[in-house]
Formats: C-alpha cells, structure tokens, sequence
C-alpha cells in the first residue's frame, strides 16, 4: 500500500491532467530499475547520463520514468522504504519528459577541482536541502518543467510547488551549488563523485583493484582514512585515492602517512610535494 501523503499527492496530480513521475537513484536500486523499465515504452523513460561525457555511468546514474497505473507495485515498494533515498516524484506536463530531462542533463555536470563532478539531484537528501534554501525566485531555475515535487525529507513526505513550470537556461551561479551541506553528506557526495572519477578517469587501475579487493569495501576504507587525517576536501579524497591505486597493495607509502603533530593541511602538502617528485612508473 502506498503511504497517505504520496498517494494523495499522486491522486491530485493526476486528477490535474498532470504526468507523475519517478527521478530513481539506479547506482543502489539497480533491481527497481530493472523492474520498472521491464516492458515500458523506450519514449517513457530516459536514463540523465545517456548521451553525456559520463555516458559510461548511464546504468547507474539517475533515471527518468513516468509512471502509470500499473506500476503501484513497485512504486509502493519505493515509497514504504524512504530511509534507502532512491529519489523522488516529480509531476509534469504530458510530453515534457524530454524537456525535463535535457533540463537536468544541463545541470548534473558541475565543475570541480580537481575534475568534473556530478551534481545528484536525483538524491532527495540534495532535492530537499535544496528546497528549504532556495527562495521562490529561485526554485523554477532549478524544477525547470516540473509542476510539484513529492519527496521524503528525512523525518516525513513533503511536497512543494514550482511557481513558474517551465524551460530556464542555466544561470551562471546557481543558487543551489552554493546550499550548505551536513558534513555526512558532504563526505557522501565527495565519495560518489570520487567513485565516479576513477570509473571514468582510471578505470584500468580500479579495474585491477577489484580483481584483488572488495573495491566498495576500499573506497569506504579510503574515506574512513581521508577522514581520520582530516582530509576533508574533495580534492584530498581524490589524491589519495589516485596515489593509493599507484603503491603495492593499493595503499600509500608508510612514509606518506601523517606524522606525530602534523597538522592536516601540512601533511596534505608535505605528501603532495612527494607524489609530485616521486618516480611514479605506473601509468593509470
């Protein structure tokens, strides 16, 4: 059965003449995924990263499917679990699927240092951080085409209207890359973007790595450390991850590990001076 507000909200769109649609975080639900687009119409839904410079991220990266009546099954398998953050609904328009999603393909690709990073709107921790910040001037820039959003805000379903449906080119300073984020989910993102650097920039390495190692179970291991050190930029997540790969066992030199008293910034600088005069060798 479908939880109240959901189901309320999904009833009242509909009756709107309004599409309900599903924004569905594949990287951790790979089997709703599969069931969901399992006999849909290939003009029902759009995988966001298709067709991108992450394109080989595709089949884990944010999909778009628009729902109809027969999916209540899976759907309220979604919706009774909102603590596993699949994503979210999203009501639009008939036709505006493809509209919707050239609108978020222009959005997700966020530039980073030290590489491109990947803005996960389809996460509704983001989606909701960023509605509670962004004023409603603001809030159509970022729906774009979507008419009302339904989401789980951590303690309960929220829902929130677009003023202003419609297309909107991207400003130059979003307002919602510049929304504070928890440390978690900071550390989070930071892993997700990494993960999603080495897939793209290093994939050999990694590849090699997870012929020895659980690479899910180093990337959190890594993290856990980058943490330890109080690396907690990005950046430093990505250099250590990258210098990691480089050593035998997929572990930085002793002598690269933090010295008694040293601060974080220092050792992040002493051990960057190193890997740049270091004889690397190995080629990533």
């Amino acid at each position: 059965m479908i939880p109240e507000r959901p189901r309320q909200w999904i009833e009242e769109q509909r009756g709107l003449g309004r599409c309900v649609c599903v924004v569905l975080d594949a990287q951790n639900e790979l089997e709703a995924r599969t069931a969901l687009l399992n006999g849909r119409a290939p003009d029902r839904y759009y995988s966001v990263y298709s067709q991108t410079p992450v394109t080989e991220l595709a089949p884990a990266g944010p999909f778009l499917i628009e729902l109809d009546g027969t999916d209540t099954e899976r759907l309220s398998e979604l919706l009774n679990a909102p603590e596993r953050n699949w994503g979210w609904l999203a009501s639009l328009a008939p036709g505006d699927l493809p509209l919707w999603l050239e609108h978020w393909r222009a959005r997700v690709l966020v530039s980073a240092r030290p590489e491109r990073a990947l803005y996960r709107f389809q996460d509704n921790r983001v989606l909701s951080r960023a509605l509670r910040h962004l004023s409603a001037e603001q809030l159509p820039a970022y729906l774009g085409q979507a008419i009302s959003v339904c989401y789980w805000q951590g303690e309960q379903w929220a829902t929130t209207d677009n003023p202003a449906p419609g297309k909107y080119v991207l400003p130059e300073a979003a307002a919602w890359l510049s929304v504070p984020a928890p440390s978690r989910q900071q550390a989070f993102i930071h892993a997700h973007n990494a993960r999603c650097f080495l897939l793209e920039k290093h994939f050999p390495a990694f590849h090699r790595l997870a012929g020895q190692l659980n690479p899910f179970e180093w990337l959190s291991g890594k993290q856990t450390q980058a943490l330890q050190w109080g690396w907690v930029e990005e950046a430093q997540l990505v250099f250590l991850l990258i210098h990691s790969l480089k050593h035998p066992g997929f572990e930085l030199p002793k002598a690269w590990h933090p010295h008694p008293h040293e601060t974080a910034a220092l050792h992040f600088e002493r051990v960057s001076q190193a890997a740049e005069q270091a004889d690397n060798g190995v080629q990533l």
